[in-house]
């Protein structure tokens, strides 16, 4: 199974409860060992210009002779990150965010960046204690934030709405919606688990655009012809072949050969159906949106739940029909090409699709929890941890 693909195992045999021990297992064995040693929704605008800085508190002339200046307070390793959006939702890239420490020791520059492409800022190393954001740029509202910073705090500033200033002229688009999510893809589609295992049907946005149709089946496409899913494939092939899983298939090159594609179609047409067909027809998004904020009890809730919902094109949460339905009629299809020994009725069918969620809350927490710390590049912006 793909890590962060979110579909369930197809066939329904009886010797599926096989396969799904040797899954369960490949999830604990994942999970030991790491404890030993899966942009806006909005369009974008153009980058904006931004004003002059704003110049550091405690300027010429504002220290006594006698009372010589603090030194500045060591870093602790704390941060601040958001997103800057406008009031219709539109992600600002190139705002000026001056950071300013407004304790007994402030920072001796101001800290200043633009953010980018997603409409992000993220300060790092920094010292604890109050601060003040101050958010600019030419033809709009200027906003402030303040709060105070902990020691190792990674503090979320959310979402900060800057409003056009009263004269603001006109600000053309630059980038659409299509446009922005297939920057998303591309990078999506570079994730692996270890710098191996895909992870492609992960997002760390959670206001990720919504994928086209044309996108989820180029998603669902790439997840199916990747080389680690052969292999992947192919090890559960020979484990049955070696338990005598299917005898109906038989021993030798021959019967593993109808192993592998027995395996190798339920792969596919569990992928294509619940991650492109259905969901484009649905209009639901069959990635899984990592929350990485919020209590830990929230996030095991979330992780648990989005097994049966799942976020609409709209950008609204809905029953997960695509993803259920998907892994349902995939395991009707796999009663064509498995052994009639093997083959099995309704009830056993939706027996193995409720075990199927399992795994999947049990992938959804690992993703949550675990599995953005082993995925080189992940995206980081706007998460909490």
């Amino acid at each position: 199974m793909t890590i962060g693909n979110r579909l369930s195992f197809t066939h329904n045999p009886p010797a599926f409860q096989r396969r799904i021990a040797r899954a369960g297992f490949a999830l604990l064995a994942l999970a030991s060992l790491i404890c030993t040693p899966p942009l806006s929704t909005q369009t974008v605008r153009p980058s904006l210009s931004a004003p002059p800085a704003i110049p550091a508190p405690g300027g010429e002339g504002s220290t006594s002779a006698s009372a010589p200046a603090s030194a500045p307070p060591a870093a602790t390793g704390a941060a601040i990150h958001g997103i800057v959006k406008g009031d219709d939702g539109t992600v600002y890239q190139g705002v000026r965010v001056t950071l300013v420490e407004t304790g007994a020791n402030p920072l001796p520059p101001p800290a200043a960046q633009v953010t980018d492409a997603n409409g992000a800022f993220d300060f790092t190393s920094l010292p604890a204690g109050p601060f003040r954001l101050t958010l600019s740029s030419r033809g709009f509202l200027t906003r402030s934030v303040s709060g105070v910073l902990q020691p190792g705090e990674n503090y979320d500033a959310q979402t900060i709405v800057l409003p056009l200033a009263a004269a603001s002229s006109e600000v053309r688009v630059t980038a659409s919606r299509v446009e922005i999510a297939e920057a998303q893809l591309n990078l999506e589609e570079k994730q692996r688990v270890l710098g191996v295992f895909p992870n492609f049907y992960v997002t760390y946005d959670p206001d990720a655009a919504p994928l086209t149709a044309r996108q989820k089946f180029q998603l669902a496409w790439r997840s199916s012809i990747d080389p680690v899913t052969w292999v992947l494939v192919g090890v559960s092939a020979g484990a049955e072949q070696a338990d005598n899983t299917f005898a109906g298939y038989g021993q030798g090159a021959q019967g593993f050969a109808k192993r592998y594609g027995a395996g190798y179609a339920d792969t596919f047409n569990a992928t294509m159906l619940g991650g492109a067909i259905l969901p484009s027809l649905l209009k639901q998004d069959p990635r899984y949106f990592v929350k990485g904020t919020g209590s830990v009890g929230s996030r095991i809730w979330y992780a648990l739940e989005t097994t049966v919902i799942c976020k609409g094109d709209n950008g609204r949460w809905q029953p997960a029909y695509a993803s259920i339905l998907g892994g349902l009629a995939a395991a009707g299809i796999s009663n064509i090409y498995y052994p009639a020994s093997d083959r099995t009725g309704l009830e056993l069918t939706f027996e193995n699709a409720g075990i199927g969620l399992a795994l999947g809350g049990a992938e959804n927490l690992l993703q949550e929890f675990l599995i953005r710390k082993l995925t080189p590049g992940a995206r980081k912006s706007n998460m909490g941890e």
